[in-house]
C-alpha cells in the first residue's frame, strides 16, 4: 500500500497519463478526462481499476462518476488512503 502521507501527484500524473495514453503535459490538475482528453468511459473504469489495484482501495460507482480530472483523483485516494 501507498504511504498515505505523501501521495505524489507527479507520480499519480505520470501513471495516469500512461494508462491513458495521453502526454503528461496534457494531464493538468484541472484537464478534464472526457471533455479535455477525450477519454471514453472504458478508458476511465481502466483507471479505476489500475488505481484500485496500485493503492489497495476500493473505489465506489458514485466515487467514480465523481473521478474527472487529475486533482480529484489525488484527492480521493488521499482521503482513502487516509482510513
Amino acid at each position: 500500500m501507498a504511504d498515505t502521507t505523501t501521495l505524489d501527484k507527479e507520480e499519480l500524473r505520470t501513471f495516469v497519463a500512461d494508462v491513458l495514453d495521453v502526454d503528461e503535459a496534457d494531464l493538468t490538475d484541472d484537464a478534464d478526462f472526457v471533455k479535455t482528453l477525450g477519454v471514453d468511459s472504458l478508458m476511465a473504469l481502466e483507471v479505476m481499476v489500475v488505481l484500485e489495484k496500485k493503492y489497495g482501495v476500493k473505489l465506489d460507482e458514485r466515487e467514480m462518476k465523481d473521478i474527472t480530472c487529475l486533482r480529484k483523483v489525488h484527492d480521493l485516494l488521499v482521503a482513502k488512503l487516509a482510513k
